[in-house]
């Protein structure tokens, strides 16, 4: 079995993951910003670590001992149009969503590679492939989350480290819910946003999203993408059938 580090592992996808392996016998190191609420999951090891900060993601690593698997799940979303969302907004959503990855994955892949073994698994979104209109700042953070990570998987593959990336839809996780909202008065923007909830498609839950990270991470040659669930890869293989010049958006807008 393998060694596992998550992280934000304390409640949705990520604590659905650490349920999952932990079941199937992997040991499992659960991390969060706030370690107190990792204290019921049956895990090995739980660990403070906030992706943001590297002094932070260091102790954690160095804490954790030997990982054979990172999966980066740390994540937020906003709702809000890109002509007003606040711009700090977007740039603390890549810092978490898309650099906080980048700075867990720096710690982890040294030894990863000097073992010659190991696997990177992102958990992205189908928005990591295609947009929707009021969260566009997050798909902007998993557009280049994937770049990153299949820049990773050609330059870390031949040292024997696999790089997957996992596309859920809409997940029943309660991060939408979550989400900080940014429409002001009589906003000329709130028709989408009323729609979205449809425009988001049928939802999957977060024990689903954690089977196929488990499959995923004990295939012995596991696959670079990863779509969670038949709604998933409909949205996917519309994207890729669709034209490229012109605006995709696999449901329909009632203006």
């Amino acid at each position: 079995m393998s060694s596992v580090l998550i992280t934000g592992a304390s409640k949705g996808i990520g604590r659905a993951i650490a349920l999952e392996l932990s079941r199937r016998g992997h040991r499992v190191i659960a991390t969060a910003r706030n370690p107190e609420v990792l204290a019921d999951l049956p895990v090995d090891r739980r660990l403070r670590l906030d992706v943001t900060d590297q002094d932070s993601v260091e102790a954690a690593i160095r804490d954790a001992g030997e990982v054979d698997v990172l999966i980066s799940n740390a994540g937020e979303t906003v709702r809000a149009p890109l002509e007003s969302v606040p711009l700090e907004e977007v740039e603390r959503l890549f810092r978490l969503n898309t650099v906080g990855a980048l700075r867990v994955t720096q710690a982890v892949l040294p030894a990863m590679r000097e073992r010659g073994s190991g696997h990177l698994v992102f958990v992205s979104s189908i928005q990591g492939r295609l947009v929707l209109p009021i969260i566009g700042p997050y798909a902007a953070s998993k557009w280049a989350l994937e770049a990153l990570a299949e820049t990773l998987a050609i330059e870390v593959g031949h040292f024997g480290v696999d790089v997957s990336i996992v596309q859920p839809g809409a997940v029943s996780s309660g991060g939408g819910e979550r989400a900080r909202v940014f429409f002001g008065e009589n906003d000329p923007y709130t028709p989408l946003y009323e729609q979205l909830s449809a425009l988001r498609g049928e939802v999957v839950t977060p024990e689903e999203v954690a089977v196929t990270v488990a499959a995923t991470i004990e295939q012995s040659s596991p696959p670079l993408r990863v779509p969670v669930g038949a709604p998933a890869e409909k949205a996917l293989r519309a994207r890729k059938e669709a034209p490229e010049d012109a605006p995709f958006l696999f449901a329909k807008i009632d203006w």
